[in-house]
């Protein structure tokens, strides 16, 4: 048997994924626009924010080159260095704003970004390595390898990065074919794990941002600000919005970090319902993108991760969009591939270069 190798495409030469590309370049494109009303019309900003495109997509191409095999032989070594860096944070860790999340070693950088991509590829590794769907025992140590990254994130303290990586690992699971009683299983035990997880796991500035979104008017000047800000500004946009750099909320600067964490609602004030609508269509776009390749992977382990890093966007999505709207608590996720900002920017690319390696890496054998 041998590979057959012509009628392959540019984009399979460059080993990319041309709808996902130009739907991501689509977003990036609106990233620069919304950045530079919601800095203050500060060029400079947008040119920070190009570079750290441009780096992101450096990224996304290398890593679209390096097949699911070599991700494979590479998963366990990544996994166990994101979990020393981890530990490395605890007793080394840079402090700044009452969180212990940074190391600097002549750069400054934070440790559990690593894991946003370490942890699906090691349990897709790990999970497709057996049969599926996977065995109870098989299960258990597929969590234990979802559990101890993630508590050691929560102890930083970051809520949002952990609810992330968390997700990131339980949809590999999840993908792998769990059984309707596990699931049911799930679902009967959370109820005490939330209260447990209330109780002992929760810091009080966590707890106040849950009480915060069930009544922010408890405390307008306080927790609940930021909030409040954010819906005046989402539904002061209209259908057609304000126009853009004419948003009053975030021009008059009664928005609160809104070039990062809250873009949406700057994006919303600004564009309106129609500005929103595109944004969400094209974000159903990438998702859905991910989905067909997840299921068209040659192998378990490629669907797997494939599913799991597609989803694990949605949740970014899910997370940041019912953040602003008072939905959710405030748990600091920004709005993927359009709010400022460098680390979330690069390991989302980096994520989707993993797709797109998936997606083109596909053996057509022939006799």
């Amino acid at each position: 048997m041998k590979a057959l190798n012509h009628n392959k495409t540019i984009w399979d030469r460059l080993h990319l994924d041309w709808p996902l590309l130009v739907a991501i370049l689509a977003l990036m494109s609106g990233s620069l626009v919304v950045v530079y009303s919601a800095g203050g019309q500060n060029i400079d900003l947008v040119f920070r924010q190009a570079t750290r495109i441009g780096l992101g997509l450096f990224v996304m191409f290398a890593l679209a080159q390096v097949s699911p095999t070599n991700m494979r032989r590479w998963a366990l070594p990544i996994y166990v260095v994101g979990v020393a860096l981890l530990v490395a944070v605890m007793f080394f860790g840079v402090s700044s704003k009452g969180a212990q999340r940074w190391l600097n070693v002549g750069i400054r950088f934070q440790p559990s970004e690593i894991m946003k991509l370490a942890m699906p590829i090691m349990v897709a590794w790990y999970i497709s390595r057996y049969h599926l769907p996977p065995k109870y025992r098989h299960l258990a140590i597929g969590l234990l390898i979802v559990a101890i990254p993630t508590r050691l994130i929560m102890k930083q303290p970051d809520l949002g990065t952990s609810i992330l990586i968390a997700s990131s690992g339980l949809f590999v699971l999840f993908f792998a074919g769990l059984h309707w009683r596990l699931i049911l299983g799930a679902l009967a035990v959370a109820p005490v794990a939330i209260y447990g997880f209330w109780h002992y796991g929760m810091h009080e500035y966590q707890k106040t941002r849950v009480l915060t979104m069930l009544d922010p008017e408890s405390d307008p000047l306080g927790a609940g600000y930021h909030i409040i800000q954010s819906k005046i500004a989402i539904g002061s946009g209209g259908v057609e919005g304000k126009g853009w750099t004419h948003g009053t909320q975030s021009q008059l600067e009664f928005l609160p970090e809104r070039h990062t964490d809250f873009i949406f609602s700057v994006l919303s004030e600004e564009f309106g319902l129609i500005g929103v609508t595109i944004l969400l269509s094209l974000y159903l776009f990438i998702i859905a993108r991910g989905l067909f390749i997840a299921v068209s992977a040659q192998d378990a382990f490629g669907k797997l991760l494939a599913a799991s890093i597609t989803l694990t966007f949605f949740v970014y999505v899910f997370v940041n969009i019912g953040m602003v709207s008072g939905l959710l608590p405030v748990v600091g996720v920004p709005l993927p591939l359009i709010s400022y900002g460098g680390t979330s920017m690069v390991t989302l690319l980096a994520g989707f270069g993993i797709i797109m390696s998936i997606a083109t890496h596909k053996r057509i054998l022939v006799k």
